[in-house]
């Protein structure tokens, strides 16, 4: 074998992109079911079908609850810490001048709309146990607060709030698309399998855990923030 051929196959393999764990299991699972729970949440609130529409308003603030406490605990690329930019890497990111991070975890665009998407579910759900339409449907919390406060709520979750939460989560299914037909970036199926190709130049950032254990502390927390959704749920009367 020549040199050249040696080197040709050295540089082949230096090219080669390399697997790592990026989204954990549990985030993974978190994703897909908050996904299919606000589509049902918004098909039961438009087509008034309102005792399914207080259960997945459960479910989603079990899961928001879970998110907040995973994104402190869960896998390296799921806390907050590894995607949430300041001013200065958003604009450079939208310069071309992204950092490496940029390419494996959430992209500062891309942590905005979670951020995004999960502040405005957690207002939506807030208001949604406040609210009350004066004919079947009242929030577990109503009694606890001033009718000022119900009729602010009822307003906001009926009104504006059902309106941002379609227009956002609409906007974040487009921009995936974007980013995977046009930008040819693999999103959906890293979100499945939990692994990413990433190119050898990345291939020192440290993978998240997705070990027994904490996948283990993922149902202690979620079995923790289930109960708490379900006592706030036994307020209704």
């Amino acid at each position: 074998m020549t040199d050249s051929s040696v080197a040709a196959m050295q540089a082949a393999a230096s090219d080669t992109p390399v697997r790592k764990r990026i989204w954990d299991l549990p985030t993974r699972i978190f994703h897909w079911t908050l996904s299919v729970a606000v589509i049902g949440l918004v098909a039961t609130g438009l087509g008034g079908v309102m005792e399914w529409h207080f259960r997945l308003g459960y479910t989603v603030l079990a899961l928001l609850l879970f998110r907040l406490l995973w994104g402190f605990v869960g896998g390296r690329w799921s806390r907050f810490a590894s995607f949430f930019y300041g001013p200065g890497s958003v604009v450079a990111y939208l310069r071309g001048r992204a950092h490496p991070d940029h390419v494996i975890g959430h992209t500062p665009l891309g942590a905005l709309s979670v951020f995004a998407v999960l502040a405005v579910l957690a207002v939506q759900v807030g208001t949604g146990l406040m609210a009350d339409d004066e004919i079947s449907a009242a929030g577990p919390l109503t009694r606890f607060v001033s009718g000022d406060v119900v009729s602010l709520a009822t307003g906001w979750h009926e009104g504006p709030g059902k309106t941002i939460v379609i227009a956002l989560v609409s906007l974040h299914v487009l921009a995936v698309l974007f980013y995977v037909l046009v930008k040819r970036h693999r999103l959906v199926r890293p979100m499945v399998s939990g692994d990413k190709l990433v190119t050898p130049a990345h291939s020192q950032a440290a993978p998240s855990r997705d070990d027994t254990a904490s996948r283990g502390l993922a149902l202690v927390l979620f079995a923790a923030c289930a109960g708490a959704a379900w006592w706030i749920s036994s307020l209704r009367v």
